[in-house]
């Protein structure tokens, strides 16, 4: 203790690091005291939260001013893409994240319309109404009523079902993340809350004096400080604090790190455990110095550790709840083995992204279009049993043909998709069982309120990737829908 070479300890330093990580609760309430504002659950970091973003087309129509409401309730962040601001707020609230484009002009499509997607729900159509006309708010066309001589209002067919979707999907090919990927922190889209989830911990709080932070600089986040091995410490680090709930990383094969370092070996840890000092489970990776590199960390080869010490008999890590997140520069490796690649001083690793890699492949592109597309002119069909928008195929400008159109230029473009199809949308209640069916025969009815629901699921569900299918209500009302099983018959497009 006596030694001169022996740096000065930060007691100050050490009381952040504990309050920060509300490892003392006392601690936490004094602060809180003091400061006037009690935390609460809100201000802790979210898990299940989704990084990017759902960008829905033709969000004022019914279905997707439903689609919007349903997808902002099942946490999703959304943007609606909308052609009259004014409109729009009327009919979706002050709320939401409104871009004004139109699918038909590909100009329109910009990054800023499409920054941070992970899905698209396009719910475009052409605008059709009774030749006598309609109310402001559409209700004939939308309580159902049946009309024998519609037409067409404003753009064509072609423009909006097969042009413009065409666009859009087009548009979102180039900005959509891997499809197996997910995001867990893009840095390079900094935020206040981005930040406020990493704190330093350093070997302060073994008696060291090593010190460290992290920053939001040039859209990545620099881990950097001076590591210090004086008083017996040798590492420093920034850790998450525990997310509520906790990331659900069940069927990704690992991590992938986008990091520019200094050429030092530095480690990650994840952790199951919320406690302040349990079993991480680490992996060292190396950097190249000055140069942008992937490091991937499958899950089956992090290391249990408690104070770097392997933990021999500890289990594989529980993929379905990761609650905290931690970087460290470490003299160490484990078992009290050196870093080989460690050096006293001061250091820097930058990072663009940390996101879950080699999962299951999802849709990334929901487009709704219509039961029927096939028919017109299909060889044996009776047009006296046919919808309306079949007879009139011709005289509404080929509506059905165009859909057709719009569909193929999905299912060419490479993104991950659904097609549904649904037979005559009405605005009655839903929460009826549904029946799906694929060649293009079925006939009925379905309510725009479960095809909006069936939108957003099928955004989660793999077996709903890259299908075309036909959807209508039953009589029976059901409480709740099993969507796995509703999708696991339908067969994928050739």
């Amino acid at each position: 203790m006596t030694d001169k070479n022996r740096s000065q300890w930060d007691l100050g330093r050490f009381l952040e690091t504990l309050t920060y990580f509300e490892v003392i609760p006392f601690l936490n309430w004094v602060q809180q005291l003091i400061q006037g504002h009690p935390k609460d659950n809100q201000d802790r970091p979210n898990g299940g939260r989704n990084v990017g973003v759902i960008l829905v087309a033709g969000a004022t129509g019914g279905v997707g001013k439903r689609v919007v409401q349903r997808s902002l309730q099942q946490g999703y962040k959304v943007r609606a893409l909308v052609r009259d601001i004014d409109k729009a707020r009327s009919i979706l609230g002050n709320d939401i994240d409104l871009v004004v484009a139109d699918i038909t002009q590909p100009e329109t499509l910009t990054p800023l319309v499409m920054a941070d997607i992970q899905a698209v729900v396009c719910c475009t159509a052409v605008r059709v109404q009774p030749v006598e006309g309609d109310t402001a708010d559409r209700a004939k066309y939308y309580q159902g009523v049946k009309f024998y001589q519609p037409e067409i209002v404003g753009d064509t067919p072609e423009n909006v079902e097969y042009q413009g979707v065409k666009n859009l999907v087009q548009a979102a090919a180039k900005y959509l993340p891997q499809a197996n990927e997910k995001i867990i922190f893009d840095f390079t889209k900094p935020s206040a809350e981005l930040k406020d989830n990493w704190g330093a911990l350093d070997d302060v709080v073994m008696g060291g004096v090593s010190a460290s932070n992290i920053q939001l600089v040039e859209n990545t986040a620099l881990f950097a400080g001076n590591v210090s091995t004086a008083n017996s410490g040798g590492f420093a680090s920034v850790r998450t604090k525990n997310f509520d709930p906790p990331f659900n990383l069940s069927g990704y094969e690992g991590v992938k790190l986008r990091v520019k370092g200094d050429g030092q070996r530095y480690k990650i840890f994840l952790r199951t455990d919320t406690k302040w000092d349990g079993v991480g489970y680490s992996y060292s990776f190396d950097t190249v110095a000055n140069t942008w590199i992937d490091v991937r960390i499958p899950f089956a080869d992090l290391i249990p550790v408690f104070r770097a010490k392997v933990v021999k008999d500890a289990p594989p890590i529980e993929q379905t709840r990761i609650c905290s997140f931690q970087l460290m520069l470490s003299k160490f490796e484990y078992d009290g083995a050196l870093n080989p690649k460690f050096s006293p001083g001061g250091f820097t690793l930058q990072l663009e992204s940390i996101k879950a890699y080699g999962g299951t492949t999802l849709p990334q592109f929901i487009l709704v279009s219509s039961a029927g597309v096939t028919r017109p002119g299909r060889p044996g069909i009776n047009l006296d049993e046919e919808p309306p928008a079949v007879k009139l195929n011709d005289q509404l400008g080929g509506i059905l043909t165009w859909k057709l159109k719009g569909e193929d230029s999905l299912r060419e473009s490479g993104v991950p998709y659904t097609i549904i199809r649904p037979c005559a949308l009405t605005e009655e209640v839903g929460g009826k069982e549904l029946i799906l069916e694929q060649g293009d025969n079925i006939k009925g009815k379905i309510s725009r309120e479960d095809v909006a629901e069936l939108c957003v699921q099928a955004l989660k569900i793999a077996k709903a990737c890259n299908v075309t299918f036909e959807i209508k209500q039953a009589d029976n009302t059901v409480n709740s829908i099993d969507w796995q099983k509703l999708f696991s018959n339908l067969v994928k497009d050739k």
